[in-house]
């Protein structure tokens, strides 16, 4: 899922950084006032987990790949501001060491799935609260809006920006293939992130102070 270097225009990815940046702002101005301190030893290892799932990327056709990204547990039990800078520090140390994902398209990538994956696990799971299917329903979500979110973002390109002759000049491919390309395979991941992020909670929820 994320997009490497090259092909976003940038005409998307400077003021992307505007916004990614502005929205980090507000998440340390909520963070601040509302974290606490006892719950640091559980965000790490599930901000470790996340690093480790969302580095397991199988390659699609067309420069993305599918993965899972253990951001829904951070959502549901610290907020979808914890996870937003929790996902910010992920990409980033991804794109710098392990080489997944690009810089210019890195406040690309934090958007769909830290902004996008985050607040749609956050508010799914409280539209279903004591639903035993709820941290499913949420991981499964969060994968989903994040993959369309990004198949939005590449498949715009072709219609917006090409040359005099037609031919795109960034991403090549419509809508058309980036939606059924990006969503189908992530219908699997989705249903693994649901799994995991039941998982998660099932043994965290008790332990975590002020749990959301």
């Amino acid at each position: 899922m994320h997009i490497p270097d090259g092909l976003v225009a940038p005409h998307v990815y400077l003021p992307s950084y505007l916004l990614a940046g502005g929205i980090a702002l507000v998440s340390f101005r909520n963070i601040r006032s509302s974290f606490v301190e006892e719950n640091i030893p559980y965000l790490a290892s599930l901000s470790a987990f996340s690093f480790i799932l969302s580095s397991i990327a199988v390659p699609l056709p067309g420069g993305t790949s599918v993965h899972g990204m253990g951001m829904a547990p951070i959502a549901i039990l610290f907020g979808p501001w914890v996870a937003y800078i929790c996902t910010a520090l992920v990409l980033i140390l991804q794109a710098l060491v392990l080489g997944e994902g690009g810089i210019t398209t890195y406040p690309l990538n934090l958007l769909s799935m830290g902004l996008v994956g985050s607040f749609s696990a956050y508010w799914v799971f409280k539209l279903f609260p004591h639903r035993s299917y709820a941290p499913f329903l949420s991981g499964l979500i969060s994968v989903l809006c994040s993959a369309f979110v990004l198949a939005l973002l590449l498949g715009m390109h072709p219609y917006f920006f090409k040359d005099p002759s037609g031919k795109p000049l960034y991403f090549p491919y419509p809508l058309t293939i980036t939606l059924p390309a990006l969503l189908l395979p992530h219908i699997l991941a989705g249903v693994s992130e649901g799994i995991l992020t039941h998982i998660a909670l099932n043994l965290l929820k008790n332990r975590i102070k002020k749990y959301v």
